[in-house]
């Protein structure tokens, strides 16, 4: 940790994000220092440390910027952190509350903001993708000697159990994160953005590799919601060619759901109970949660609750991340998390258009909208709470600086098609003037 600082403090901007990334992900988020009461994890101190770097940073004759400005999505990224913040301490009423959310904000704004100025062009968000292959890889490395040695190595660090989950008879996988599960989506969400590394020209032998990691991480947490979120990528991708019927499928979607509810017994969520890609999944939990949030609608609306674990068995697990926003934080910190998701995707199909008929570029918007659609759909079955939860912030930082270098690239074109235009438009009254 402490070289770590050292490298943030040292090295120049654009490399800053590597050793930021390397200890985010590689140690446990348990990992934690207190002082007088308050928990300091290493997670939160490099978040500290880098906004120092930043603010060094931004004293100098050439300071980052917040490329694209702050857009819709900071808006509504910040505000469902805050109304989710707010509506917690007003539920609790309680000192500790107020201190627990202060650290949070730290751990998810702080964080947010600080890759947001990191990441400035194009080639930094290569950077990015290569540093987190990279971690792939020796995150698969490690998750598979798990499955040989039936130990794992991060449980030296402490936090982490030595002994890896068994569940059906196979051995679930966790490497440096809190929960399987988490581990999984490290590895599922990342999928896309290989597929866009391997048309951009890339090192082919890294991109092989790191898809080979990502299977192996999935495949050795053994959990449904890895599995769904690496096929919802997978299945993004393969949506490409009918890129420009997507609203259609949209409604048609819906239109599949409503006539479904109306058909069967049991609500349309009752689905999520009969998903199960392992043989030991709880998706009939998943089901319970949506259901009691859908029924207890009355006791989190305004501020969320804080006594959701008596609405029946296992409640307390709130392995979603939308009933968790709602239930924490209350419908309005829900309603910012949609509409985030949805300006995201909106953001996205806006900036295909600007760059139409750039295969290059709209592809690579494609493969960041199949990263997010495959967070999407991991949020139905598990709520971030470690160090995943930085994949989320890096995404939104990717995305946002997307979609303002095709902006940037569409106003190229443009002024490059008008500039002949301009030229003639000059030249010609002197032409008819010496005729």
């Amino acid at each position: 940790m402490l070289a770590a600082i050292v490298l943030i403090f040292l090295l120049p901007r654009k490399y800053v994000v590597v050793p930021l990334l390397a200890l985010w992900f590689l140690v446990p988020f348990g990992q934690v220092v207190v002082v007088d009461g308050v928990h300091f994890t290493v997670y939160r101190i490099l978040i500290l440390a880098g906004l120092v770097r930043l603010l060094t940073l931004r004293l100098s004759s050439d300071p980052p910027r917040l490329i694209g400005g702050f857009n819709s999505i900071d808006w509504a990224f910040g505000l469902c952190v805050i109304f989710a913040a707010v509506a917690f301490c007003l539920s609790w009423m309680e000192t500790q509350a107020v201190i627990k959310k202060l650290g949070s904000l730290i751990d998810i704004l702080g964080a947010y903001f600080l890759v947001r100025f990191l990441i400035q062009d194009l080639e930094d968000i290569r950077r990015v993708i290569k540093v987190l292959v990279c971690l792939d890889i020796i995150i698969a490395a490690c998750m598979l000697s798990e499955q040989v040695f039936r130990h794992n190595m991060f449980a030296s660090l402490g936090e982490v159990v030595s002994l890896p989950s068994v569940r059906g008879g196979a051995i679930r996988s966790q490497g440096p994160f809190a929960v399987y599960i988490t581990a999984g989506v490290f590895g599922a969400t990342l999928l896309p953005a290989l597929a866009w590394m391997w048309k951009d020209g890339s090192s082919k032998v890294l991109v092989v590799t790191g898809i080979i990691a990502s299977t192996i991480i999935v495949v050795t947490s053994f959990s449904s919601t890895p599995l769904l979120a690496y096929v919802a990528g997978i299945g993004a991708l393969c949506l490409w060619p009918i890129r420009n019927q997507m609203r259609t499928l949209r409604w048609l979607l819906v239109t599949v759901l409503l006539g479904l509810h109306l058909m069967m017994k049991a609500p349309v969520w009752a689905l999520i109970a009969r998903i199960d890609l392992t043989g030991s999944s709880s998706g009939f939990h998943r089901y319970m949660l949506v259901d009691n949030f859908i029924r207890h609608f009355g006791d989190w609306w305004l501020v969320g609750a804080k006594d959701y674990n008596s609405w029946g068995f296992d409640m307390w697990d709130l392995s979603n991340q939308y009933i968790e926003y709602g239930i924490t934080g209350g419908l309005v910190s829900l309603i910012c998390f949609i509409v985030l998701i949805c300006r995201c995707f909106g953001k996205l199909g806006n900036a295909r258009k600007w760059v139409a008929g750039s295969l290059e570029e709209e592809w690579f918007l494609w493969c960041l909208g199949a990263m997010l659609f495959a967070h999407v759909v991991a949020y139905f079955g598990i709520s971030y709470f470690d160090q995943v939860q930085a994949t989320w912030y890096l995404l939104l930082a990717l995305l946002c600086v997307a979609v303002s270098e095709a902006r940037n690239s569409a106003d190229a074109l443009t002024h490059d098609a008008s500039a002949p235009a301009v030229q003639s438009a000059c030249v010609f009254p002197e032409a008819v003037q010496s005729i």
